[in-house]
């Protein structure tokens, strides 16, 4: 679709908009812009819970950048081994509905994970999840959620003052207003943004959605907002978009609210992808650069992804090298800060994306 003018800022509105200060971070590794911290725990095993997220994603990822042979030698340059931001409720409430936010901070925390990650299916079983297989309660992964928020937060921060940076998590973009889903139980993109917008930290923002599935949380969460520019580059079909459009009382499914720009990508439309996203790209370039944007650079379109309900989009890996060449260069010679979430990606060969992108990407920027 076509960006729609009513969405944007006339040059008058952004004359009289309030005094703009860029934030910088202070940090004493001048060039870092990896953030890794070798404690934090990946995969959902712990909690009993059997959808297919790798524990090895970022590790291995992480030890082959580490045993690179002319990056790792300069690891003190470019990696970060821990998140100093925090989330607070605060920051939840820009986003989220206040009776949402007291849910997840009270006892029904756990159903509305159960929710979220739909562990219970319509006849009142457990649907890949075996809480007897769980070495850790439920409810610590809100803990977990939190944390990924955070570190999607300081990579924003990083971008806005090196240019470029890369966070292995985040992108959880199905989370909207008043509840969780799609394995999303708050949405990191937004609330990094809000946090950041209510600091004076940025006024203007992209998000670039590479994951494989439509970010329709992230699209219903700004529809109202023309300081976030949406695009999605997603499944033309399945979920989230195989329901129906409205419900019985007539209410319209938030799922289908439009993104700014929606690219979908029918099965076996997967030589078309490249130039589609370069479409994509050049109608976001037509309304002007924004102060930063967010990349989530999805593993799950890649044809080895074990999710079931990716199966409809199936990229080889040469086809994401491309994908997130043409993304970067786009980024990078109109001088946009670009953060980078690693969204969706599902099974043993998710790594395989992650790492073709930084052994390319990383020395680009040291």
């Amino acid at each position: 679709m076509s960006l729609s003018d009513d969405r944007k800022q006339s040059s008058e509105d952004r004359k009289n908009a309030p005094s703009f200060k860029p934030f910088y971070l202070s940090s004493d590794t001048d060039n870092a812009m990896i953030i890794y911290d070798p404690n934090m725990k990946e995969g959902l095993e712990e909690f009993g819970i059997e959808i297919p997220l790798s524990r090895s994603r970022a590790a291995t990822t992480f030890a082959k950048l580490k045993s690179h042979k002319t990056l790792g030698p300069r690891i003190d340059r470019w990696h970060i081994d821990r998140v100093n931001e925090t989330v607070t409720r605060n920051d939840l409430l820009r986003v989220h509905s206040a009776d949402y936010v007291n849910r997840l901070y009270s006892d029904q925390l756990e159903e509305e994970i159960i929710k979220t990650f739909e562990l219970i299916d319509e006849s009142g079983r457990y649907y890949r999840y075996n809480p007897d297989n769980a070495s850790t309660p439920l409810t610590r992964l809100f803990d977990r959620l939190l944390f990924k928020t955070a570190e999607t937060i300081q990579c924003c921060r990083l971008a806005l003052e090196k240019d470029f940076c890369f966070a292995f998590g985040g992108g959880m973009h199905h989370a909207k207003r008043d509840y969780g889903e799609g394995f999303c139980v708050v949405n990191d993109i937004v609330v990094a943004m809000r946090k950041l917008q209510s600091e004076n930290s940025i006024r203007t923002a992209w998000v670039i959605d590479l994951d494989a599935h439509k970010g329709d949380g992230t699209a219903v969460l700004t529809e109202e907002d023309s300081s976030i520019t949406t695009l999605s580059i997603h499944m033309a079909n399945g979920w989230p978009l195989d329901g129906d459009a409205y419900d019985a009382q007539g209410r319209s499914n938030p799922s289908f609210v439009p993104s700014d720009i929606d690219i979908a990508v029918a099965a076996g439309e997967e030589h078309q992808y490249l130039a589609r996203l370069q479409d994509g790209l050049e109608k976001l370039s037509s309304i002007g650069p924004p102060d930063l944007a967010l990349v989530l650079a999805g593993a799950d379109p890649y044809e080895k992804d074990e999710l079931p309900s990716t199966a409809d989009l199936k990229l080889s890996l040469p086809q994401i090298k491309e994908r997130d060449q043409l993304v970067y260069h786009f980024l990078k010679s109109q001088h946009i800060p670009r953060a980078y979430v690693t969204a969706g990606g599902y099974g043993e060969h998710a790594w395989e994306v992650d790492w073709q992108f930084l052994q390319w990407a990383l020395p680009d920027n040291l």
